[in-house]
C-alpha cells in the first residue's frame, strides 16, 4: 500500500475490526484507494471506483431481501422507502464512521489535508467498495453477514435496544452498562459472537450474532426484556 500519497493506517487492523480476513489482501487494497491516491501515485494503481459500482449492487440486494423478509405486510412503496433510507450517503458514512474506516482509506494529499477521511461522499463510496471486497473474496454470505450486521442496528428507532437500555439506565448516573464478548465461534468469513450486557456487576441479558454490534444490541433487547419494557418475541 505505499506511494507518495497519503496512506491510512495498517489494514489488518481493519479486518480485526470487520471480522473478516481477506484470502485476496490486494481486494482488501483496491477498496481502500480512493482515485486522489492513484491519481498521485507513480505507479498505475487501481481505485476503488469499480469496486464501489458493485458493492452499490450487492448492498441493495442484500437490504432488499432482508426487508422484504422482516416486513411481509409492507407494500413496494414503504419497502423502496426504508431501502433508501438504509443505502443513502448518510446511512454509508455512519456505518464507516463505526468501523473507522476513514482511518485505513489511501487518500492523496490534497483530499486528506482537507478532511477526507471523514467526508460522507468518500466514506459511503469506500463502504460500497469494501462490500464488494468482502463479495469476491468470500462470497455472498460472507458479504451478508457483514452488511447485516450495521443494516439490522440502524433499521429503525424500534430496533436500537442499545440506546433504548441506555436511556433507561441515565436515569440513575451510578449505574453502568457494559458489554463484554463472552464467546466467539465460526470461520472468518461466518462468525458467531455472544456478547453479555452488565449492569455494574450484574449480567442482564445476552446476545447472539454475525456481529458484535448485532449481539450486542440482541443482548440489550433481552435486558429490557427482563426490565419488562419491550415485549418478548
Amino acid at each position: 500500500m505505499g506511494g507518495e500519497a497519503q496512506t491510512g493506517a495498517d489494514s489488518a487492523g481493519l479486518e480485526r475490526k470487520i471480522g473478516y480476513t481477506f484470502r485476496d489482501k490486494n481486494l482488501l487494497c483496491n477498496a481502500l484507494t480512493h482515485t486522489s491516491f492513484a491519481n498521485e501515485s507513480k505507479k498505475k494503481v487501481p481505485n476503488n471506483e469499480r469496486l464501489e459500482f458493485l458493492g452499490d449492487s450487492v448492498l441493495s440486494i442484500i437490504v432488499a431481501e432482508y426487508l422484504y423478509a422482516l416486513k411481509p405486510a409492507l407494500p413496494e412503496g414503504d419497502l423502496t422507502r426504508r431501502r433508501a433510507a438504509l443505502v443513502c450517503e448518510p446511512a454509508l458514512g455512519g456505518f464507516a464512521r463505526q468501523i473507522d474506516l476513514g482511518e485505513y482509506l489511501l487518500l492523496g494529499k490534497g483530499e486528506d489535508h482537507s478532511g477526507g477521511r471523514d467526508r460522507d461522499s468518500i466514506l459511503s463510496d469506500a463502504m460500497e467498495a469494501l462490500i464488494a471486497a468482502i463479495y469476491l473474496d468470500g462470497g455472498f454470505k460472507a458479504a451478508r453477514a457483514f452488511v447485516l450486521g450495521f443494516v439490522q442496528e440502524g433499521n429503525g428507532a424500534e430496533e436500537d435496544y442499545k440506546t433504548r437500555l441506555q436511556e433507561v439506565v441515565q436515569q440513575n448516573r451510578e449505574e453502568r452498562v457494559r458489554y463484554h464478548v463472552t464467546d466467539e465461534q465460526g470461520p472468518d468469513h461466518d462468525k458467531q459472537f455472544t456478547v453479555e450486557v452488565h449492569l455494574n456487576s450484574n449480567c442482564i441479558g445476552r446476545g447472539v450474532g454475525h456481529s458484535k454490534k448485532l449481539a450486542e444490541q440482541q443482548a440489550a433487547k433481552e435486558a429490557l426484556i427482563l426490565m419488562g419494557l419491550v415485549k418478548e418475541g
